[in-house]
């Protein structure tokens, strides 16, 4: 692959000081946690693609349905000659903007796992071969540098991941997006938004209960990677609707009183019945809401559009609020969900 390059930020032994340390501070605090990057081992990242094509879990097909439908307008609207993507893993529903982007020049994957990076890349450079790949080994929620390469940029932030944060988290996470975007670029972010709690909550508790293999798969990693003795049948998956945050919480509940040892961190963790680990917070959104938080970070919504149902949106926003070639966020062209108006909400119906 003469056209790919790699740049790694992270040393080999940096997920497994990550790992360490979350585990001792989420198991030791009150209300426990365990942050939800630590599902995704081989096994983790299997029942994720599953969870994906359930009929219950929607967001999945949703976001393709709007890159599938606006693609070629996103990539009209950002001229991106570099497209950056936070989180790439197969770099799958990438390709639909890649291929709608015929001044492309240069494509940043970034993620954690080297072995994606290269898969993903090969994959590419097969069916574009003039395309430049520069990959890179980071945790994308720590502030990146990006390579080289001819603006304008489109950093892309897909799936929902923006809802996994909390909202302090969210408000450093943009700002240091922002931090990398010149006058001219963009960010392209995939959010699930507000909607029936019952739609919600099945979409994180699926009748199957692959969603409850998933998510008590954090308890085997612990226990291979740190010597843990979870027995991951002593916990019940739970997802619940937190009206007053809006976002739906994943929790494992003990079912009887139990005392895990972990033995890499010579520690033991006592659970009472029904005690609980949150493990994960998917956020749901807003229009207003996600404009006011950008604008926070000095970033103007321009694009809001969503699927026919209205589930799930993909919004556009520039650094500053200037956009290429002198576009300054003025009403889009066509569409059901097209650029949005002064007061935020979208010029044409949804």
């Amino acid at each position: 692959m003469n056209d790919f390059q790699l740049t790694r930020t992270l040393d080999e032994h940096a997920a497994e000081a990550a790992l360490r340390t979350d585990v001792r501070s989420g198991l030791t605090g009150s209300p426990k946690t365990l942050p939800p990057k630590w599902f995704y081992d081989a096994r983790g990242s299997e029942l994720f693609e599953e969870i994906t094509r359930l009929p219950e879990y929607y967001p999945t097909r949703a976001e393709r349905e709007i890159l599938l439908e606006r693609a070629q307008e996103i990539a009209s609207e950002s001229g991106a000659r570099t497209l950056v993507e936070l989180g790439s893993g197969s770099s799958e529903k990438t390709r639909h903007l890649i291929e709608a982007l015929p001044a492309l020049d240069t494509y940043v994957p970034v993620d954690v796992s080297e072995s994606a990076l290269t898969g993903a890349a090969e994959a590419l450079l097969a069916d574009h071969p003039g395309l430049r790949v520069h990959a890179l080994l980071a945790d994308f929620t720590r502030a990146l540098r990006l390579p080289d390469s001819p603006g304008p940029r489109l950093v892309v932030f897909l799936g929902g991941t923006i809802g996994n944060l909390l909202p302090a988290e969210r408000a450093v996470f943009l700002a240091d997006v922002r931090a990398m975007l010149s006058p001219g670029d963009a960010l392209l972010m995939g959010t699930d938004l507000v909607k029936d709690p019952a739609v919600l909550v099945s979409a994180y508790d699926d009748v199957q209960g692959v969603t409850a293999e998933f998510n008590r798969n954090v308890l085997s990693v612990i226990n291979r990677e740190l010597g843990a003795d979870f027995h991951t049948a002593d916990f019940a998956h739970v997802a619940v609707w937190n009206r007053e945050h809006e976002w739906i919480e994943m929790r494992l509940r003990a079912r009887k009183p139990v005392v895990v040892k972990v033995r890499a961190l010579d520690l033991e963790v006592p659970f009472e019945a029904g005690e609980e680990i949150l493990t994960e917070i998917s956020a749901k959104f807003r229009q207003e809401g996600l404009r006011k938080e950008l604008a926070s970070a000095g970033l103007e919504l321009t694009h809001w559009w969503t699927d026919a149902a209205g589930r799930f949106a993909l919004s556009l926003s520039v650094a500053d609020g200037i956009g290429t070639d002198g576009w300054e966020g003025t009403p889009g062209r066509s569409g059901r969900t097209g650029a949005v108006d002064g007061s935020g909400s979208p010029s044409t119906a949804a």
